[in-house]
């Protein structure tokens, strides 16, 4: 009986190409497996039928929408994680997903090896296997582009000498992957990092610039969670899927960065995130109001640490599930709305309110009805002041 090989298939060329190359290859029968990640814009269903047409013996669809956005895109927006303090993981959370689901097809089809379409200059070779290694390290892993210096032009030219049901045009310059949480493109003219983005490369935002009325929204949370927009209870995965949509109608979450990618190199990426952009600078803000100051400080740092963490494929390490711990615990009280508007680009706090709110404001106000006991301060201003006035008096001192 023949190998078979479960394949990480988004309908494109390389992966519909790696389906014939691979049996061939490695004698070996083909299972391709397509995630659904709230991506917009694809038949799911023409998908599967693909991979059927380029040769798959099992093509099936994974509709994981609602489970990205609960347990991958949540988690995100509690740790406020944006990678390089900008970039909101957009292809990093949907990865640690789709490799749950290739080993749950590689049990349920007999599989023995699993494939995806990475490159080897590229992070998600890297969240790939390290994800296989964590849920499934007796599977073994292939990387057509990586292992058999497989190029684009090798691959049209395949492609087309097979006939294979699938565009092998070169128009698209771009390399898009998007999902639920946003859109990324790279290569093409961008890879001129003095060349800025036209119009064409975006697809989830509108000209920020272009005339419109502002849209104001009030998100509702829950212990960091969003549950409601403009006082309606929806799923994680309505709030984003309808914040994508009204902030990205206002040209909010764009987003042009040189990174630093996992593998040593620096990378331009452009990427469009209004969801996960909104919904992180209102949470920042709610914690703002409802989280203490030393827990606030110390979190950031985790913050930072979480989203490297998944940026280099370590979602399944045991230091980010200790880190998820900590985060549930400092959310406890990041429960209540944040007013804001959207516009021209910007996603902008205007209102907060929660009953956990840490503000006073008796405390806070200058006004009649001030409750701070301003005689208190000067004795602080001394005490926190004096291990430094001691210092200077040594230094000058010594000259």
């Amino acid at each position: 009986m023949p190998e078979r090989i479960v394949l990480a298939y988004s309908g494109g060329l390389d992966t519909s190409v790696a389906i014939p190359y691979l049996a061939e290859k490695m004698d070996a029968e083909v299972v391709c497996v397509a995630v659904d990640l709230g991506q917009g814009g694809e038949d799911m269903e023409a998908i599967r039928r693909r991979a059927v047409d380029c040769g798959a013996v099992e093509s099936i669809v994974v509709d994981a929408k609602e489970e990205f956005a609960a347990d991958f895109c949540v988690p995100a927006l509690r740790a406020n994680a944006l990678y390089m303090d900008r970039y909101p993981l957009v292809s990093s959370l949907s990865r640690p997903l789709i490799v749950k689901h290739l080993v749950a097809a590689a049990r349920r089809y007999g599989g023995t090896v699993v494939s995806h379409g990475c490159t080897g200059k590229g992070n998600d070779q890297v969240r790939f296997e390290a994800g296989l290694a964590a849920l499934a390290p007796g599977l073994k892993v292939v990387a057509p582009a990586r292992d058999f210096a497989w190029t684009r032009d090798k691959a049209i030219e395949y492609a087309e000498a097979r006939g294979l049901p699938i565009e092998t045009s070169k128009k698209n310059p771009f390399s898009i992957d998007q999902n639920l949480w946003g859109r990324a493109v790279e290569t093409g003219f961008l890879e001129d990092i003095w060349n800025g983005p036209t119009e064409d490369v975006y697809s989830y935002t509108s000209d920020p610039a272009g005339p419109r009325e502002a849209d104001e929204v009030v998100i509702t949370f829950e212990q960091g969670v969003p549950v409601a927009i403009d006082g309606r209870a929806l799923t994680p995965y309505q709030v984003i899927d309808e914040l994508n949509r009204r902030a990205g109608a206002q040209g909010v979450g764009r987003i042009d960065l040189v990174e630093d990618r996992l593998v040593g190199i620096k990378s331009r990426e452009v990427y469009e995130a209004p969801g996960a952009v909104a919904l992180i600078t209102a949470h920042m803000e709610l914690e703002n109001v409802t989280v203490e100051r030393d827990l606030a400080r110390f979190k950031r740092g985790v913050d930072q640490r979480w989203g490297e963490l998944v940026y280099d494929g370590l979602w399944f390490s045991p230091l980010r599930s200790a880190l998820d711990a900590f985060i549930a615990e400092a959310q406890q009280h990041v429960s209540g709305d944040i007013r804001m508007t959207l516009h021209g680009g910007r996603a902008t706090v205007t209102g907060r309110r929660s009953e956990d709110s840490l503000y006073d404001f008796s405390l806070a106000t200058y006004d009649t009805g001030d409750t701070f006991d301003q005689s208190l301060a000067k004795g602080f201003v001394q005490l926190f002041s004096l291990p430094t006035k001691i210092a200077a008096a040594r230094d000058a001192k010594n000259g």
